[in-house]
């Protein structure tokens, strides 16, 4: 958290755009036959022959979706890639090109912007997909980060098409990005009071990386297709698991029971959660981040998705009229409200 003030620092200036966008763009290899032309014109071209395609985009920036006192710029490239390949898969679908544009103020020295885009190097070799384009300008406000992903899907899945008696499944545990968070807050402060105070992170290795390091859940959507389970709706966990239920049952027209005892948590989400005197129910619910699948699948293929370590079965879908609840613990119903991350707060 201590920075080296010894840093080599090339003004970017010293490049101008477009020796910017060759230098930070030059180690970008094509692998997708879909890709007929990636970076260097005025436009990518791509041929899907006679697939679908899925596009989706996003947008961070500093200070509102994150904090470069304890966020690596390296992070924070992967991350940028990361959430944007979620909501592909979160399609069913095949992530295979992105574009990333960044708007940047002159802080920034160009081995800043390297490291930035060494983590979106490293994010598109894990997950095989090609850069093709982006843009770049000046900021006065910090650093701005916008992602496009686009996909190919043969049969995609949206948001709208969960049943009554449908089983609620995710992937993976919940409430360990927001409680990474926590942690790095913390220390944040502790650091304000006591520059030289170095904190012990080791114990929260495994929150941390899921605040700094998500990954997006291509391999759930592989283990579908071999497990022959297509999901009767599904969406990214992104703002909270309560908020994505909300997202489905509204866009199904159904209601949900979920049941406490079933949402899977770490046991470093558990132990941290204690430490900070919060509920774990209640950061799973609201946290965000996560990057999970949620999903809904036919009690038919309850049999093929049963024992499988990935996949946890935390509750079922109803009629619209029976409403969203959790169910707790001690068998108390309670009504499921959004609390997760809300853009335009007041």
């Amino acid at each position: 958290m201590i920075e080296d003030k010894n840093q080599q620092r090339t003004s970017l200036s010293e490049l101008g755009e477009f020796g910017l966008i060759d230098h930070l763009t030059k180690n970008f290899k094509i692998n997708h036959k879909s890709t007929i032309k990636g970076v260097g014109d005025d436009a990518a071209v791509l041929n899907f022959s006679n697939k679908k395609i899925v596009v989706t985009t996003d947008l961070l920036v500093e200070g509102v979706h994150f904090d470069l006192s304890y966020m690596p710029l390296k992070h924070l490239g992967y991350k940028a890639v990361v959430v944007n390949l979620s909501d592909v898969y979160a399609m069913n679908a095949t992530a295979t090109q992105i574009t990333v544009s960044i708007a940047v103020s002159n802080r920034f020295p160009l081995e800043a912007l390297e490291d930035l885009y060494a983590g979106i190097e490293t994010a598109a070799k894990i997950y095989n997909i090609d850069v093709v384009g982006g843009d770049t300008t000046s900021s006065n406000t910090g650093l701005l980060i916008s992602v496009t992903a686009i996909g190919e899907v043969e049969d995609e899945v949206y948001r709208n098409g969960a049943k009554p008696n449908d089983l609620l499944v995710v992937s993976g545990d919940l409430g360990g990005a927001f409680m990474g968070l926590q942690v790095l807050e913390r220390e944040k402060e502790v650091y304000k009071v006591n520059p030289n105070n170095q904190p012990d992170l080791e114990p929260y290795t495994y929150i941390i990386e899921r605040q700094l390091k998500p990954e997006a859940r291509k391999d759930v959507i592989q283990l579908l297709k071999d497990l022959d389970v297509k999901p009767t709706s599904m969406i990214d966990i992104s703002d909270g698991l309560s908020s994505e239920i909300i997202h489905l049952c509204k866009q199904s027209n159904v209601g949900c029971d979920l049941y406490e005892e079933k949402i899977p948590l770490d046991p470093q989400v558990i132990s941290t959660c204690e430490e900070f005197n919060i509920d774990s129910t209640t950061v799973a619910l609201n946290g965000g981040e996560d990057y999970e699948l949620l999903l809904t699948v036919s009690q038919a293929d309850f049999p093929k998705i049963k024992a499988n370590p990935s996949l946890s079965v935390i509750g079922f879908m109803k009629e619209a009229k029976d409403g969203m609840h959790l169910v707790t613990r001690g068998d108390s119903r309670i009504p499921i409200k959004a609390q997760g991350w809300k853009n335009f707060n007041d």
